[in-house]
C-alpha cells in the first residue's frame, strides 16, 4: 500500500474548492425513543418527532405491504441482516464523507468499512465537485412545535442554496422510487427558511451503491415545492393519528377506573 493507511479519505485537488461560510449557528441535539419512535430534543423543552417517524408512521399501506412482501421473500432473518448490514454500511459511509468535507481523516478497517470508502470516494469524485460552500455537515434542523431532523449539508450546491443527504443503497434507484428522500429534504428546507430565514427551494442525493454505482439526484423550485406540500399534509396526518391514539388510550384508562 506504500505506506498508505487503508480505509483513510486523501483530498483529491479537483473535488476540493468548496469553502466553510458558517452563516448560522446550528443546535446541538439529543436523540430519544417514544414508543419505538424516533424523536429529538433540540432544547425547546419538547421532544420533537422525526422526518423520519412522520413519514414511517404515514406511509401508504401499498408500500407497508412492498415492504412486508420483501420480507417474506427473503425470510426474516436473512431480511434483517440486510438491513443491517445496509443501516452500517451507511453510517459508515457517512462518516468517511463528513470527515472529508470537515477536512479531518477516518479510518474503518472492518469489511464493511472498506466498502464503504470506496463508495465514499466514488461520491467525493463524482458529486462532491459541485459543493462550493458548506454552512454545516450534520445538521440539526427543527420546526417549532411540529418536527425535527438532521440533514448531511446545508450549503450552496452548483451555485443554489440547497440541502444535501448521502444515500447509501444495496441496488442503482429509479427517481420514482425514492420520493420519500425528495419529501425529506423538502422538510429540512421548510424547516431551515422558517428558522433562519433562508429561501432554500433545491435538494440533492447523492447516492452510491455497494457495487459503487453513483447517482445524483436534484430536485428544485417547482417539483421541490410540491414535495413542501406533501409533507405539510403528513403532518397533519401524523398528528391527527397521535391525537387519536391518545384518545383511545385515555378511553382504555377511563374503563379501567371504573
Amino acid at each position: 500500500m506504500h505506506g498508505r493507511s487503508v480505509g483513510v479519505i486523501e483530498k483529491k485537488a479537483q473535488v476540493t474548492a468548496m469553502k466553510w461560510n458558517k452563516r448560522f449557528k446550528y443546535p446541538t441535539s439529543t436523540r430519544a425513543l417514544i414508543n419505538g419512535k424516533r424523536h429529538y430534543d433540540v432544547g425547546t423543552n419538547e421532544k420533537l418527532p422525526s422526518v423520519t417517524t412522520i413519514l414511517s408512521a404515514t406511509q401508504s399501506d401499498e408500500k407497508r405491504q412492498s415492504l412486508a412482501n420483501w420480507r417474506a421473500r427473503e425470510g426474516a432473518d436473512r431480511a434483517n441482516k440486510i438491513m443491517s448490514e445496509a443501516a452500517a454500511r451507511g453510517t459508515s459511509m457517512h462518516t468517511y464523507l463528513e470527515a472529508y468535507i470537515q477536512g479531518t481523516g477516518h479510518m474503518d478497517l472492518t469489511k464493511l468499512g472498506l466498502q464503504a470508502n470506496t463508495m465514499a470516494q466514488k461520491v467525493i469524485e463524482s458529486g462532491l465537485g459541485d459543493l462550493e460552500e458548506v454552512w454545516g455537515t450534520e445538521v440539526t434542523l427543527y420546526y417549532p412545535d411540529l418536527y425535527a431532523g438532521a440533514t448531511d449539508v446545508v450549503g450552496i450546491y452548483n451555485g443554489r442554496e440547497s440541502i444535501i443527504d448521502f444515500k447509501q443503497t444495496n441496488k442503482p434507484k429509479r427517481r420514482e422510487w425514492i420520493q420519500d428522500y425528495f419529501t425529506q429534504l423538502a422538510a429540512y428546507a421548510m424547516a431551515h427558511n422558517h428558522v433562519y430565514g433562508t429561501q432554500i427551494q433545491s435538494g440533492i442525493i447523492l447516492m452510491c451503491s455497494k457495487d459503487n454505482f453513483f447517482q445524483k439526484f436534484e430536485v428544485s423550485d417547482k417539483e421541490f415545492q410540491g414535495y413542501k406540500h406533501a409533507f405539510l399534509r403528513k403532518i397533519d396526518q401524523y398528528y391527527k393519528n397521535v391525537s387519536k391514539e391518545i384518545d383511545c388510550a385515555d378511553t382504555k384508562n377511563d374503563q379501567i377506573v371504573q
